[in-house]
Protein backbone atom coordinates (compact mmCIF):
# COMPACT_ATOMS: atom_id res chain seq x y z
CA UNK A 1 0.00 0.00 0.00
CA UNK A 2 1.41 3.08 -0.69
CA UNK A 3 1.94 6.05 1.62
CA UNK A 4 -0.62 8.53 0.11
CA UNK A 5 -3.17 5.21 0.76
CA UNK A 6 -1.84 5.20 4.03
CA UNK A 7 -2.54 8.86 4.82
CA UNK A 8 -5.91 8.59 3.34
CA UNK A 9 -6.98 5.31 5.06
CA UNK A 10 -6.08 7.25 8.48
CA UNK A 11 -7.43 10.46 7.72
CA UNK A 12 -11.06 8.92 6.85
CA UNK A 13 -10.92 6.48 9.85
CA UNK A 14 -9.84 9.79 12.01
CA UNK A 15 -12.42 11.88 10.97
CA UNK A 16 -15.33 8.76 11.56
CA UNK A 17 -13.74 8.54 14.63
CA UNK A 18 -13.98 12.26 15.74
CA UNK A 19 -17.53 12.44 14.01
CA UNK A 20 -18.92 9.13 15.89
CA UNK A 21 -17.25 10.22 19.15
CA UNK A 22 -18.72 13.85 18.92
CA UNK A 23 -22.32 12.02 18.10
CA UNK A 24 -21.94 9.83 21.17
CA UNK A 25 -21.02 12.76 23.59
CA UNK A 26 -23.24 15.28 22.20
CA UNK A 27 -26.92 13.35 21.71
CA UNK A 28 -28.54 11.56 24.01
CA UNK A 29 -30.99 8.67 23.48
CA UNK A 30 -33.54 8.89 26.23
CA UNK A 31 -34.56 12.27 27.98
CA UNK A 32 -33.41 12.95 31.52
CA UNK A 33 -36.03 11.85 33.65
CA UNK A 34 -37.49 14.72 36.04
CA UNK A 35 -35.50 15.34 38.78
CA UNK A 36 -36.81 13.90 41.97
CA UNK A 37 -34.98 15.78 45.10
CA UNK A 38 -36.17 14.18 47.33
CA UNK A 39 -34.61 10.77 46.16
CA UNK A 40 -31.47 12.66 45.31
CA UNK A 41 -31.54 13.53 49.28
CA UNK A 42 -32.14 10.08 50.27
CA UNK A 43 -29.35 8.63 48.03
CA UNK A 44 -27.31 11.11 50.10
CA UNK A 45 -28.66 10.01 53.70
CA UNK A 46 -27.89 6.48 52.34
CA UNK A 47 -24.14 7.56 51.59
CA UNK A 48 -23.77 9.76 54.30
CA UNK A 49 -24.89 6.41 57.09
CA UNK A 50 -22.88 4.39 55.05
CA UNK A 51 -25.83 2.37 54.61
CA UNK A 52 -24.18 0.02 51.64
CA UNK A 53 -21.48 -1.07 54.67
CA UNK A 54 -24.27 -3.30 55.69
CA UNK A 55 -27.39 -3.27 53.29
CA UNK A 56 -27.31 -4.11 49.37
CA UNK A 57 -28.85 -2.17 46.42
CA UNK A 58 -29.13 -4.12 43.20
CA UNK A 59 -26.67 -6.88 45.15
CA UNK A 60 -24.11 -4.40 45.56
CA UNK A 61 -23.32 -3.78 49.48
CA UNK A 62 -22.80 -5.60 52.57
CA UNK A 63 -24.57 -8.70 53.45
CA UNK A 64 -24.96 -8.31 57.33
CA UNK A 65 -28.35 -6.84 56.51
CA UNK A 66 -30.88 -7.54 53.57
CA UNK A 67 -30.86 -6.59 50.38
CA UNK A 68 -33.04 -3.64 49.94
CA UNK A 69 -33.70 -3.01 46.38
CA UNK A 70 -37.32 -4.17 46.66
CA UNK A 71 -38.39 -3.54 49.85
CA UNK A 72 -40.37 -0.44 49.19
CA UNK A 73 -42.87 -3.43 47.60
CA UNK A 74 -42.20 -5.80 50.11
CA UNK A 75 -43.26 -3.75 53.26
CA UNK A 76 -45.01 -1.15 53.60
CA UNK A 77 -43.79 2.68 54.24
CA UNK A 78 -45.01 2.66 57.91
CA UNK A 79 -43.13 -0.40 58.42
CA UNK A 80 -39.38 1.03 57.13
CA UNK A 81 -40.26 4.25 59.04
CA UNK A 82 -40.92 2.46 61.89
CA UNK A 83 -37.36 0.32 61.45
CA UNK A 84 -35.54 3.91 60.82
CA UNK A 85 -37.10 5.17 63.90
CA UNK A 86 -36.48 2.84 66.47
CA UNK A 87 -33.49 0.56 64.79
CA UNK A 88 -33.76 -3.37 65.62
CA UNK A 89 -30.95 -5.59 68.13
CA UNK A 90 -28.55 -5.88 64.58
CA UNK A 91 -29.16 -1.94 62.92
CA UNK A 92 -28.57 0.60 65.26
CA UNK A 93 -31.08 3.59 65.83
CA UNK A 94 -29.30 6.78 63.54
CA UNK A 95 -31.43 9.25 64.92
CA UNK A 96 -32.39 10.28 61.20
CA UNK A 97 -34.33 13.42 61.50
CA UNK A 98 -38.06 13.37 59.85
CA UNK A 99 -37.04 15.14 56.75
CA UNK A 100 -33.94 12.24 56.30
CA UNK A 101 -35.93 9.67 57.01
CA UNK A 102 -38.40 10.76 54.69
CA UNK A 103 -35.93 11.27 51.87
CA UNK A 104 -34.65 7.92 52.51
CA UNK A 105 -37.66 6.32 52.08
CA UNK A 106 -38.48 7.75 48.72
CA UNK A 107 -35.12 7.08 47.81
CA UNK A 108 -35.64 3.16 48.21
CA UNK A 109 -39.50 4.11 46.35
CA UNK A 110 -37.47 5.28 43.55
CA UNK A 111 -34.62 1.63 43.76
CA UNK A 112 -37.92 -0.19 43.86
CA UNK A 113 -39.75 1.62 40.88
CA UNK A 114 -36.59 0.66 38.92
CA UNK A 115 -37.99 -3.80 38.42
CA UNK A 116 -37.71 -6.55 40.66
CA UNK A 117 -34.79 -8.82 40.99
CA UNK A 118 -33.92 -11.12 43.70
CA UNK A 119 -29.55 -11.86 42.84
CA UNK A 120 -30.39 -14.78 45.66
CA UNK A 121 -32.50 -16.37 42.67
CA UNK A 122 -30.24 -15.91 39.58
CA UNK A 123 -28.31 -18.50 38.05
CA UNK A 124 -24.77 -18.45 37.47
CA UNK A 125 -23.57 -20.41 34.85
CA UNK A 126 -19.92 -21.52 34.68
CA UNK A 127 -19.11 -18.97 32.16
CA UNK A 128 -19.98 -16.17 34.23
CA UNK A 129 -23.70 -15.44 32.62
CA UNK A 130 -26.44 -15.14 34.70
CA UNK A 131 -30.14 -15.92 33.93
CA UNK A 132 -32.91 -14.40 35.93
Amino acid sequence: MKDTHKRLVFLVMLFLFLGYSSFLYTVQPFPDPPANTAAENGKMVWQNYNCSSCHQIFGLGGYLGPDLTDEYTLRSEAVINSFLISGTSIMPNFHLSEQERSDLIEYLKTVDATGSADPKTFKIYTDGTIEQ
